[in-house]
């Protein structure tokens, strides 16, 4: 029976796992911290390791990985940003949980869009302190305004059905523009700079790459409508916290919902309400009242939850079977000549 360490394992990733898992029997071993070059030896033993978003898997944690004998990766997550892959390549198989419930962060990106027009959490304290005056709670109808979506996969096809209810106008940008949004949903596929010149909302769902970090910068920003509201549920590192804060402060930046931080590894899915947070660009962040942080809970629901145990062990389970990795990731995965592409796996 392989055993398989979990790190960052939080009560509920150990609820949800071994509820799955009672089909799969794997033996699992939960370990609450990070996996790093500090933890890495607590994997002996193990012949698997699932890893999440703030789990570092650099050169040094995977070489040490596999002389401990692990053998797969896991991500319990679709991004991949925190893992190595180029040194991964023929060392260790990485697979990761592509799409869980496109829906759980799609509505949380509306849940941010809703709550920053309407000012709801601003509301919501006020009106515990018996104060029921509504003056600086003005917000605006959505319908007939122009919301720019940044990446049209799964998640951003979500966002897409849901602002169209809502009767916006929708700009998509993506490197792949698919057609059937446009007849299906009303959808203009534009260029970026048209996203930044026209949107009044602008909400990002695009993989963090060399060439998406810091898309929201200084001088994309200044190209951006006065008092236009940014949303970010993908990775931290898309938007340039320093020029945010910036375009916060000069107001041409409206409103900005973040569930996800540059810096977010040392602080989110922890508590530290009976100390400080030492980030002065956090602490920075959390002072404007136009500025909804949450802890990427994004993809926080029941059925994700579910999804994302599912698929893991399905995929570990893939492995150990000898199978073609359905959800396998390698650096040369776009490659024409990945031989993933005939055989299954990326070697």
């Amino acid at each position: 029976m392989p055993r398989m360490g979990i790190f960052d394992a939080k009560p509920y990733d150990r609820e949800f796992f071994e509820s799955i898992n009672r089909e799969f029997l794997f033996d699992l071993k939960f370990f609450p911290g990070h996996l790093n070059t500090d933890t890495v030896e607590l994997a002996k033993g193990c012949d698997a390791v699932c890893v999440f978003v703030n789990d570092h898997c650099t050169r040094d944690v995977l070489e040490r990985l596999v002389g401990l004998g692990v053998k797969v990766i896991a991500l319990r997550s679709a991004g991949y940003n925190n893992v190595d892959l180029r040194a991964a390549y023929k060392m260790i198989h990485v697979v990761r949980v592509p799409a869980y419930s496109p829906n759980a962060v799609a509505e949380h990106a509306v849940a941010l869009i809703l709550t920053l027009n309407r000012k709801t959490h601003r509301a919501y304290y006020r009106t515990r302190d018996n104060n029921f005056s509504i003056v600086g709670l003005l917000g605006f109808d959505l319908k007939g305004k122009v919301a720019g979506v940044i990446g049209t996969g799964k998640i951003g096809q979500a966002l897409i059905r849901i602002l169209n209810g809502f009767g916006m106008r929708i700009l998509a940008y993506d490197k792949a523009p698919d057609p059937e949004l446009t007849k299906e949903w009303n959808v203009r596929f534009v260029d970026l700079d048209t996203i930044f010149r026209e949107s009044d909302i602008i909400s990002l769902h695009c993989p963090l790459t060399p060439e998406t970090q810091h898309l929201i910068n200084e001088k994309t920003i200044a190209r951006m409508k006065p008092g236009v509201m940014l949303i970010n549920t993908g990775r931290g590192r898309l938007i340039d916290t320093q020029a945010l804060i910036e375009g916060l402060k000069s107001k041409k930046v409206g409103a900005a919902g973040l569930d996800v931080y540059e810096e977010e590894s040392e602080y989110f899915f922890e508590d530290f309400s009976d100390s400080f947070i030492p980030d002065d660009v956090l602490a920075r962040l959390l002072t404007f009242n136009n500025v909804l942080v949450t802890s990427h809970q994004g993809f926080f629901t029941t059925e994700a939850m579910t999804s994302i145990a599912r698929i893991t062990l399905e995929n570990v389970k893939e492995f150990f079977d000898g199978k073609p990795l359905t959800n396998e990731i390698c650096y040369r995965c776009d490659s024409p000549v990945c031989t993933k592409k005939t055989e299954g796996r990326c070697f």
